[in-house]
């Protein structure tokens, strides 16, 4: 029968490794072809969006998507999984914290392949519930020695390094300036909603990776052309998806200042089809927009866990 798991029970399961794992898997089938991934699509009203992601897995028998509407009242998100072999339903996740620790996966899959081995600071604009996510995949790939947070609210960034601190038991502070956040950092990491770019690419040290995982839409725009400019490689989750809504990148492929082909797909440099950093003075750019088979990997294995455990309920519809 399929399975209804709620938040309670996905946190249960949840484990930043087995996300880590799970959105890797994700980028390599897509590479090799043996995965399909649709670009979000949204539908807009004037009180609320619907946002919806779609693909499919083969090789984990799955396919299916995430929805999710924001509201003033807040975001509330789902994910669906069928076997393609049967087209019967699987399993059913509320996916709000699903979400934030995979948003964090992607960046830790590409820290893990792009970021200098010896990389030991982090600096990370936003101190929201992306930016945990996002902080603690890539301590599980690199041994940071210090991360440094900016935000423009003091008492609420306080609050953050100091959760963060306890939560994974290193050096968590807050950054007097932008500049302060960028300077001497080995791994940078964007994660808010600004509309324009956050640092200058002068502050930015040879060797640096930078994970920009906020601009999904075209009002975003996290990442400035001075940086990009100094970006080799530029790595997106995938062409298709960048194409449509990397807020970063769209101004420069309009000008045509970036082109289709500048841009690698992490999955290519996992399978080895690109090396990815070359040398280690590079300076390398992940874009994360996010992908329905990273979601649905993660709920395959998390289902898995739940059955195994005994958890979650089953439902009376979609077998």
């Amino acid at each position: 029968m399929p399975l209804f798991l709620n938040e309670s029970e996905v946190a249960q399961l949840l484990t930043m490794p087995l996300a880590i794992e799970a959105v890797e898997l994700a980028h390599r089938e897509l590479s090799l072809g043996k995965a399909v991934d649709v670009p979000r699509q949204r539908t807009r009203m004037p009180q609320t969006a619907l946002h919806i992601l779609q693909g499919a897995l083969p090789g984990l028998d799955a396919m299916g998507y995430k929805a999710y509407t924001s509201n003033r009242s807040g975001l509330r998100f789902l994910v669906h999984v069928f076997h393609v072999s049967s087209g019967a339903l699987r399993v059913v996740l509320e996916a709000n914290l699903l979400g934030m620790i995979r948003t964090g996966a992607a960046s830790g899959v590409a820290t893990r392949w792009l970021a200098r081995p010896d990389a030991e600071i982090l600096g990370v604009f936003g101190a929201g519930w992306q930016a945990e996510g996002n902080i603690e995949a890539i301590a599980a790939v690199r041994p940071l020695r210090q991360v440094k947070v900016y935000a423009r609210k003091a008492d609420k960034l306080a609050v953050f390094c100091k959760k963060m601190a306890e939560r994974l038991n290193i050096e968590v502070v807050a950054a007097a300036s932008p500049e302060d956040t960028v300077r001497g950092s080995d791994i940078i990491s964007t994660i808010t909603t600004s509309a324009t770019p956050l640092f200058d690419a002068a502050w930015l040290s040879p060797g640096t990776h930078i994970n920009a995982a906020g601009s999904n839409s075209l009002i975003r725009c996290e990442i400035g052309e001075d940086v990009l400019k100094v970006c080799r490689p530029i790595v997106v989750d995938s062409v298709e998806t960048a194409l449509k809504e990397a807020g970063d990148l769209l101004p420069l492929l309009e000008k045509g200042r970036l082109s289709e082909r500048q841009m690698i797909e992490l999955g290519d440099i996992i399978i080895g089809q690109h090396p990815g950093r070359k040398n280690p003075d590079d300076i390398t750019l992940f874009e994360s927009q996010g992908m329905a088979i990273q979601d649905i990997a993660l709920a395959v294995r998390l289902e898995a866990l739940a059955r195994e455990r005994g958890l979650g309920v089953e439902l009376p519809y979609g077998a």
